[in-house]
């Protein structure tokens, strides 16, 4: 059943009710606005995602989208995955910590203060790969090719990652056969999972 709201996701984590109150109560002192995203409590401004809340089983946290950008205000965030995540960071808490909302509002004030001033961080532009496949299927139907061509550079990359991620050749070629009316009627291989 999907998250509809944020008093919803709270009752669903019984055990950190108590800490997702009192981070939603100091986002809501904010001039963010609170709505769900990905299932969880998510704060922005002017629609650009800047904070978000979740409760996981060891700890809950309060997210950060550009923390990477937080400079002033860093002494609790964590990198999410060291290595793969170049922005996201977060703060943690355990059961029974004690949530300092006074030193926290800083680190949100900080975060707005980057969001209004339109920080961010530059993602370097990946090189697409496009499987030998595909490539032969490009250069042979003229169509095809300027379908694909027409297509966003995150639809292209997972066209070609789901022809790639493929480990023999006769499911990478059934793979081919199954985008290929997708390719040209505009759509992405994860278009039912987005809202586009």
């Amino acid at each position: 059943m999907p998250v509809k709201s944020v008093e919803q996701y709270i009752e669903i984590h019984e055990k950190w009710q108590e800490e997702l109150r009192i981070l939603r109560k100091m986002m809501l002192s904010t001039e963010l606005e609170e709505t769900i995203k990905w299932g969880a409590p998510v704060y922005t401004l002017a629609g650009k995602n800047v904070a978000g809340l979740g409760a996981f089983k060891n700890h809950c946290a309060i997210w950060f989208f550009n923390g990477d950008l937080l400079k002033e205000n860093t002494e609790l965030l964590q990198n999410v995955q060291e290595g793969k995540t170049k922005s996201l960071r977060q703060i943690r808490f355990k059961k029974g910590e004690e949530i300092k909302t006074e030193l926290l509002v800083k680190y949100i004030g900080e975060a707005v203060a980057n969001q209004k001033l339109g920080k961010q961080i530059r993602k370097e532009k990946q090189k697409l790969n496009i499987p030998p496949e595909f490539q032969t299927a490009l250069e042979k139907d003229e169509e095809l090719n300027s379908a694909f061509g027409k297509l966003t550079e995150g639809k292209q990359r997972d066209h070609c990652a789901y022809i790639s991620e493929a480990k023999r050749e006769n499911t990478k070629h059934g793979r081919l056969e199954k985008i290929i009316p997708m390719i040209k009627n505009g759509k992405g291989i994860n278009d039912k999972y987005r809202n586009c």
